[in-house]
């Protein structure tokens, strides 16, 4: 229980024993003055009469307000929940949109990868062609050979010197390690024969 349901509790019950404490005087009849007319009742019911019909009065109008309240809310929670929903659907299909978005690009951009390789490939294809049935390399190969042909002439050659140089120092015979070669002769035409000079 709520304070305010407590405290409320308490009036009524602080209420009803005055009530009860002066019954007799509230159940005293008097003339009361109905401005048109004048009636004989006891004034203290008729005020407790009044104020009962007051407390339900204002009793059913917090009920009513409470209620209209409580209608109020539950509208605007169906509200709330309708407009959740279509936000997540609309999510959900800016998802939807934006997965099939990325699905094209994805596509478009594997499309476009496998045709820049397939157009290299052709280019490697159609280079690697050129460089084979281009002249330059019969030139090369031309160069090649001339140049083999122009080593094996010089080998030809390199190997007759040898044999030539064989050929020729085949008869010769050194001279002995004791014989001194014969000296110049001198400037006056003496025999070059070297004499022996008297002493």
């Amino acid at each position: 229980m709520s304070l305010r349901s407590l405290f409320l509790l308490l009036v009524g019950i602080v209420i009803v024993a005055f009530i009860g404490l002066n019954w007799t005087e509230v159940t005293r009849p008097t003339d009361l003055s109905l401005v048109f007319t004048e009636i004989h009742a006891p004034l203290g019911l008729v005020l407790i009469g009044l104020m009962a019909l007051l407390s339900a009065v204002f009793v059913g109008l917090v009920a009513y307000q409470q209620a209209t309240v409580l209608l109020e809310t539950r509208r605007h929670a169906r509200e709330l929940s309708a407009q959740r929903e279509l936000a997540d659907k609309a999510e959900a299909s800016r998802f939807t949109d934006l997965r099939g978005h990325v699905d094209q690009e994805v596509s478009r951009l594997s499309e476009v990868l496998q045709n820049h390789t397939r157009e290299t490939l052709a280019r490697i294809d159609r280079a690697e062609m050129g460089l084979r049935d281009r002249p330059v390399d019969a030139e090369i190969a031309r160069l090649v050979q001339a140049v083999e042909n122009h080593n094996r002439d010089l080998h030809a050659r390199v190997d007759r010197l040898e044999m030539g140089l064989r050929e020729g120092l085949a008869g010769y015979i050194p001279a002995p390690a004791t014989v001194r070669p014969a000296s110049l002769p001198a400037a006056g035409g003496d025999d070059p024969v070297g004499e022996a000079t008297p002493g």
